[in-house]
């Protein structure tokens, strides 16, 4: 089910995001850097131990990869996505009807419906916040679908930027302290902030910054028509992910565990 706020229909028509998700959804769903976020980001939300019912809330959910991994492994949950792009939201729609997904722009306060306020016990945000100008103002717009002591997951880029990173609209690079202030300026208990995927991560992203622009123009073909070469790499790299390092201040992926404090609790969880 697609639902389209007042805020995103007046943003949809310049939002680039749809150019992004039209343009490079087969080439991102490749990236073997997507499974090895997502395999960080269930590590710890740990929706297994979890009491029932579990609703989950993915800030920016793209175009619906990770929310229909998740309901694969948990089909009991309830799954909502907020994402700015409209293409984005239409794509996921399609691919996991067994979710909601609502046009929002996160850096504008939100009309929350009602059926979703306080609702979320667990949330993702995932390689969302490096596109913000405000960070701490997404954040702090998406509380209102938390409930109280909600478990949310961020995952964020460190190490330097590529020319690609540029291109789709990174602001920043994130290090351990400085998403640490971001969480706990939007009002979040930080728990836990750590790298991970030292070394083949890391590697990784030293080949992507090694490319250059031609990795823009390898992204934006369909899957289908993506260069040898461009295949090559990505194939290359998926298996030796698993012998990445998942705490480690030397990784250039950043994952924190954090939560919605509890009401009248004084900040605690």
């Amino acid at each position: 089910m697609i639902e389209v706020s007042d805020d995103a229909k007046l943003t949809a028509i310049t939002d680039d995001w749809d150019r992004h998700w039209s343009s490079y959804a087969d080439s991102n769903a490749l990236n073997p850097a997507q499974a090895y976020r997502r395999r960080l980001i269930f590590e710890a939300l740990d929706l297994r131990g979890a009491p029932r019912p579990v609703r989950l809330l993915e800030i920016g959910s793209g175009q619906g990869e990770m929310s229909r991994e998740v309901l694969s492994r948990h089909p009991d949950l309830e799954l909502l996505g907020i994402d700015r792009s409209l293409t984005g939201v239409r794509i996921a729609e399609q691919r996991v009807p067994g979710g909601t997904f609502i046009q929002q722009d996160l850096t504008m306060p939100m009309v929350i419906p009602e059926a979703y306020r306080s609702w979320a016990s667990h949330a993702v945000c995932s390689e969302v916040l490096e596109h913000l100008d405000d960070p701490v103002a997404a954040l702090r717009n998406a509380r209102g679908y938390l409930a109280p002591g909600c478990r949310l997951v961020v995952t964020v880029p460190g190490g330097p930027m590529s020319a690609f990173d540029r291109h789709i609209g990174h602001r920043r690079h994130f290090t351990p302290g400085t998403l640490m202030q971001t969480l706990a300026a939007a009002g979040f208990l930080p728990v836990e902030v750590r790298g991970a995927g030292f070394p083949f991560f890391n590697l990784y992203r030293l080949t992507v910054i090694a490319r250059g622009r031609a990795l823009i123009d390898d992204a934006a073909h369909g899957s289908g028509d993506l260069p040898l070469a461009a295949r090559a790499f990505m194939r290359v790299f998926s298996p030796l992910f698993r012998f990445n390092i998942a705490d480690t201040s030397r990784g250039w992926q950043l994952v924190a565990l954090a939560g919605e404090p509890l009401a009248n609790s004084g900040g605690k969880l």
